[in-house]
């Protein structure tokens, strides 16, 4: 077992252990949430780069029998999400999060609203290429562009100072994280969105998440649980050097690591199958 610490939350005094084992005899009912980079996998300089730590896919396949739904919520698209999880039946996938999102191996559905911001997107993306400085990571999305600095950390403010001018300038919305910046079409659509409609009809979820857009997440499940004393949420933070104490201080429980993250799925899995 991955070392695991309470978060400051009131809302479930357990340890993890315990809290799988309240969520069993309401496995059937409950949905697993995952978001992808830095939970799911490691961050890395090359974001085309990354994939799943070891023993996640394995647990998750382990796990999706035994529960209502597992979803990966994401700020990659679904094109990109598919092809890491495509082969594991029964995954339901949020791109862009929540712009895109595709069911069970279905077709991708995308947000009709964010549809007329594409060519905005591809010309955000071309501007950024043209007049960010080297060393800035341009990542077009189709629905969004994300402006990566990690390998270049000097460049984090004057890389958001122009993104947020291209926001204020073009109506966009800005989305901070992990060393980037990502500017998306001015859409209610959200992590806390997609999960408050996808946990109407659980009994119970789970979410992990790593980055200040998963606390959006973590806001939902807590919503749900007070309305409705039977549903059973907990939240889980992925800890990081960036954005974990942020993170981890509206979560229950802290795991050390992505890689953490798929023993300790591993050992969930003998929980609930």
């Amino acid at each position: 077992m991955p070392p695991l610490n309470l978060g400051n939350q009131p809302q479930i005094p357990l340890n993890a252990d315990q809290a799988w084992r309240a969520t069993a005899p309401r496995a059937a009912e409950t949905v697993l949430f995952f978001d992808f980079d830095g939970t799911l996998a490691p961050v890395d300089d090359d974001p085309t780069a990354v994939q799943p730590a070891p023993k996640v896919l394995a647990a998750i396949q382990a796990l999706a029998p035994a529960v209502q739904r597992v979803a990966i919520v994401s700020a990659r698209p679904v094109d990109f999400l598919r092809d890491h999880f495509g082969g594991l039946p029964g995954v339901d996938l949020y791109g862009l999060y929540g712009l895109e999102h595709s069911h069970s191996g279905g077709e991708t559905v995308t947000e009709p609203a964010a549809l007329p911001w594409v060519p905005t997107m591809v010309e955000l993306a071309d501007l950024a290429r043209a007049e960010l400085p080297a060393g800035t990571l341009t990542e077009y999305k189709r629905l969004s562009v994300a402006l990566h600095y990690r390998t270049a950390p000097e460049l984090g403010p004057a890389v958001e100072r122009w993104g947020r001018e291209q926001a204020e300038r073009l109506g966009l919305r800005v989305q901070a994280g992990r060393m980037v910046l990502e500017l998306k079409p001015p859409v209610d659509q959200d992590k806390g969105r997609v999960i408050g409609e996808a946990v109407k009809s659980a009994a119970g979820a789970w979410y992990f998440g790593d980055d200040v857009s998963d606390i959006k997440a973590f806001a939902a499940l807590r919503a749900r649980a007070a309305a409705d004393p039977d549903f059973f949420g907990v939240c889980v933070a992925v800890a990081n050097p960036e954005t974990g104490q942020e993170v981890a201080e509206a979560a229950d429980l802290t795991i050390d690591s992505p890689a953490a993250l798929g023993d300790f799925l591993t050992t969930a899995a003998h929980h609930l199958t």
